[in-house]
């Protein structure tokens, strides 16, 4: 029960804050072009990493 108490309002507060995140990106003028660059060298890195120990 007091697990419960503790991560209901963790998860309250992290929903709030991921809905406002989505908010703010639907009226910001983002580059997703560059986003998707920069998500990419990273999934590289952990992918060269995991396979080859390069990275």
């Amino acid at each position: 029960m007091i697990r419960l108490v503790v991560i209901l309002p963790i998860v309250v507060v992290a929903w709030m804050l991921l809905v406002k995140l989505i908010s703010d990106v639907k009226k910001a003028n983002v580059d997703w072009t560059g986003v998707t660059t920069i998500i990419g060298f990273i999934a590289l890195a952990f992918w060269l990493r995991h396979f080859t120990g390069m990275g």
